[in-house]
């Protein structure tokens, strides 16, 4: 036979079961809701994505875009729509995770955790912004460098595949978008005690080779576009030295002040 302590346990687990389960589908419901608008506007949102190449292509000749399978537009219309459904609905699960978590927290855990929580997603876009502004644009004017220069004389113009631009594009936006959340996690971990800002300094050296090595895994192979991420991610981890100096400093004052 249970005693009250058990019961109110399990009771208490089953509770955060259901919290969570609620929270899934909440968060699977925004996701469904905006893929359906994002495939209705799928031809919109695939020429905003496209444009800093379009924007280099010679249009009047003929150049654009191409499909060598028949399934391929179709299929590029769903990744684009659950692509951008993702990108969209990421403010809302975050909204959902933080009423999750929010019930389980002190008042002054709550003032320290909100500030990741809301700099999550803005640090996604403005990695992802970086891409689409800064980056795409140099890259795709270097690797269109390379029409028309056989020395043959035979004419080399890009067609680019629909599927494969996509598939191109999310990936420099997620590596960027991924490599803009260090401060969130050196800052978090530095929050709990993990690490202090002594610690990642003597860590520097063995965090820039790290930081070349995710960016020749993420991006492709060739040496602009890992410099490119790569440089981004030693500065943010400078910033997150930065960050974890505030941090232990704060902790240091409020524990002096407990102490008084």
């Amino acid at each position: 036979m249970k005693n009250k302590d058990q019961e109110f346990q399990e009771m208490t687990l089953i509770d955060h079961i259901s919290e969570l389960r609620k929270r899934l589908l909440w968060s699977f419901l925004y996701i469904v809701i905006i893929f359906i608008f994002c495939f209705y506007f799928a031809d919109q949102l695939f020429a905003f994505l496209a444009y800093p190449l379009i924007n280099l292509m010679d249009l009047e000749k003929g150049q654009g875009f191409i499909y060598t399978a028949l399934q391929e537009a179709f299929f590029t219309e769903l990744k684009i729509a659950f692509f951008f459904s993702l990108f969209f609905a990421f403010p809302l699960i975050s909204i959902q995770i933080w009423k999750f978590i929010a019930p389980g927290l002190y008042k002054n855990e709550k003032r320290a955790f909100l500030p990741f929580l809301i700099a999550t997603p803005i640090l996604f876009f403005a990695g992802g912004a970086m891409v689409y502004y800064l980056i795409s644009p140099i890259a795709w004017k270097f690797f269109l460098s390379y029409q028309n220069l056989n020395s043959s004389g035979i004419p080399i113009r890009l067609e680019a595949k629909m599927g494969e631009y996509l598939s191109l594009m999310m990936r420099f936006i997620f590596a960027f978008g991924l490599a803009f959340q260090l401060p969130v996690v050196l800052g978090l971990m530095a929050k709990v005690g993990i690490v202090d800002h002594e610690s990642l300094k003597k860590f520097r050296k063995y965090a820039i080779v790290i930081a070349f090595l995710s960016a020749a895994f993420l991006t492709p192979p060739d040496p602009f576009s890992q410099i490119s991420l790569a440089l981004p991610i030693i500065i943010l981890y400078e910033i997150s030295i930065y960050i974890a100096k505030i941090i232990q400093r704060n902790k240091k004052k409020n524990k002096e002040k407990e102490d008084a």
